[in-house]
């Protein structure tokens, strides 16, 4: 067994890191030695003690194993104070943290609300105010990270945004008509730049019934997806996953209405919410 566990500053994810990398130099590992332990390669064990990339549960696990702390689950309780962080679960802040802001092409399918990225602040916190047992602050600190992560859209180079949603969406009312108002006007707003694209799809898809999900193209790796669920969202680039995905987004895609045809939709509803 290697040296015990100290209390290191700075959020979980960071002590995750510190730790992982304090302990794996006191047993005289190597990164690439650990990586193999963990079923991943050297650069992936680089950027988990760097804090740039998420752990997994497993991840915790094995690590866990690896430096005989299983007993006291160490790195697991680690990675349940990172998952249970303001501002997303942790499944979900890989995603934000690491594909989207890497990504060439992003696109978005969603049955039920505005998609995340274009989110006004005000629709943003009605859902966010409707989860249950959140506080006042969890609700700010939400709201925050959601306005953060819409600043890739605002980069010199941003990634290429196609975004689909359900016709349903522009008159599920999310908070007051001015809220709904502004929050379609920010639609015709954003799809005005070059690399955002913006189609309804008609409710009649039953294919889109399913759930929201995001497909990534990354510039050195393969695609990767990002599929919500009521209790915990997944992603992944399992091959087998991601064709299912992309080939319910083309059969979706089939649903949509042309890109200015959508835009005068949005009009018109947008009049609607007096």
């Amino acid at each position: 067994m290697t040296d015990e566990p100290t209390h290191m500053p700075g959020s979980p994810r960071v002590r995750f890191g510190s730790e992982m990398r304090r302990l794996r130099e006191a047993a005289q590992l190597s990164q690439a030695a650990v990586a193999s332990r963990l079923g991943c390669t050297q650069t992936q064990v680089s950027r988990l003690e760097i804090a740039k990339r998420a752990p997994s549960k497993s991840d915790a696990e094995k690590l866990d194993q690896i430096f005989g702390l299983t007993d006291r689950q160490y790195f697991v309780g680690l990675y349940q104070r990172i998952i249970s962080r303001p501002g997303g679960p942790g499944w979900f802040m890989g995603w934000v943290e690491e594909i989207e802001p890497s990504a060439l092409v992003l696109r978005s399918w969603d049955p039920l609300l505005i998609p995340g990225l274009l989110q006004t602040e005000a629709y943003a916190r009605e859902i966010f105010a409707q989860e249950p047992r959140i506080s006042p602050q969890e609700i700010d600190e939400r709201v925050r990270a959601r306005m953060q992560r819409q600043q890739i859209l605002d980069r010199d180079d941003p990634p290429s945004l196609l975004v689909m949603m359900d016709a349903g969406v522009l008159r599920r009312p999310v908070g007051t008509s001015q809220v709904m108002r502004e929050q379609l006007d920010h639609l015709l707003v954003t799809a005005q730049r070059p690399a955002i694209s913006l189609q309804v799809v008609d409710s009649k898809c039953l294919p889109g019934l399913l759930g929201a999900f995001m497909i990534a193209e990354m510039p050195n790796g393969p695609d990767t997806v990002h599929a919500d669920s009521p209790a915990e969202g997944q992603v992944s680039a399992d091959h087998d996953l991601v064709l299912s995905l992309w080939n319910r987004y083309e059969a979706i895609r089939l649903w949509a209405y042309p890109e200015h045809v959508s835009l005068q939709m949005i009009k018109e509803v947008k009049q609607e919410w007096t």
